[in-house]
């Protein structure tokens, strides 16, 4: 069996998921976890893990979901089939966040938020200047970084005028800001509040 995440646009009415799910199963797959990440303006955002006997399926797959009146497909990416559910995976993240020594806890907490997001890089870096402290992935452009994050200190939520390729928030109490970024696939309301709690577990510890 092959495990995929399916992440769908779909309308926020009673029955619309339930389609979904008939049409995965029409192709032999098996929905074995559903994560919401956003909600509003009548449209739901949601990542069903779907487990598939074959991965040729995925074309097949997509095109029966797509049958789904008002239902669109805006990624599909294979996971490891022992991936944790949404919730404990940001429990595991916390978990090895708080273990981390001191003295290594930024570079730990830059490598368990990439790998939660599934991002291409996670940097800490000094709010007052293009200064990485710890990074993990290909370290992003810091001048444009610090650019931004400088541009944005009058603004309100992080999120509101932030690039949907990029999440971000402040950890004051230790001088930086934390970030994380990825290419083609934009990081939706669930994702930036579980970014900024584990951001404020990382200021609040030693």
């Amino acid at each position: 069996m092959e495990t995929f995440v399916v992440r769908l646009w779909l309308p926020d009415r009673p029955g619309a998921l339930g389609q979904v799910a008939s049409r995965i199963g029409g192709v032999h797959g098996d929905v074995v976890g559903i994560e919401i990440l956003e909600r509003g303006g009548g449209s739901a955002i949601d990542d069903l893990t779907v487990s598939l006997p074959d991965a040729g399926l995925v074309d097949l797959l997509i095109a029966e979901i797509r049958q789904v009146e008002g239902v669109a497909v805006e990624d599909v990416r294979q996971v490891a089939a022992d991936r944790p559910n949404g919730s404990m995976a940001v429990l595991g993240t916390a978990a090895a966040i708080v273990a981390a020594a001191s003295a290594d806890r930024l570079a730990a907490v830059c490598e368990s938020l990439r790998d939660l997001l599934d991002a291409d890089w996670a940097v800490a870096m000094c709010i007052d200047g293009p200064k990485a402290v710890a990074c993990s992935g290909e370290e992003p452009e810091l001048e444009w970084l610090a650019a931004f994050l400088l541009g944005s200190e009058h603004l309100g939520a992080e999120h509101e005028y932030t690039p949907g390729d990029l999440v971000w928030t402040r950890l004051t109490r230790r001088g930086v800001a934390l970030a994380a970024g990825r290419a083609g696939r934009v990081f939706h309301a669930r994702e930036r509040d579980e970014f900024r709690v584990l951001g404020g577990i990382v200021d609040s510890l030693d």
